[in-house]
């Protein structure tokens, strides 16, 4: 019984961390082609990218605890990191050029301040 319920964690948190994704995604394309659309300078790409990811893990957060909203903090910190993770990953693949440095490790830890915040609305907005 207890392994139903493991397997049942890490099944929610990678369905959370993989809606993550595929919203941050989505956005981002939308945004590029907005970007290039508009021509819009470089001024606040930065700043909408972290949007993105914010926005992005709030429904990876709320797809993972749909179902079942027990350790709600733990699941949604660990979404957000799992989502950096599977992020920085995916868009290094595309660029060809994986660097570990300390801004993955800083993305690593707002993305899961981020998840853990986003838990807690969750949590509120479901009572």
């Amino acid at each position: 019984m207890e392994k139903v319920k493991k397997s049942g964690f890490w099944l929610a948190i990678t369905k959370g961390a993989i809606v993550a994704l595929g919203v941050a995604m989505v956005s981002i394309l939308a945004f590029a082609f907005i970007v290039k659309w508009a021509s819009l300078g470089e001024n606040g790409i930065n700043v909408v990218n972290q949007i993105i990811k914010i926005v992005a893990i709030f429904f990876g957060v709320v797809a993972c605890l749909k179902v079942n909203s027990d350790k709600h903090l733990y699941k949604g910190m660990i979404v957000g990191a799992f989502f950096a993770v599977l992020s920085f990953l995916l868009f290094s693949a595309l660029n060809k050029s994986f660097s570990f440095d300390l801004t993955f490790v800083w993305d690593v830890v707002f993305a899961t301040a981020i998840g853990l915040i986003c838990a807690i609305v969750v949590n509120i907005l479901r009572k």
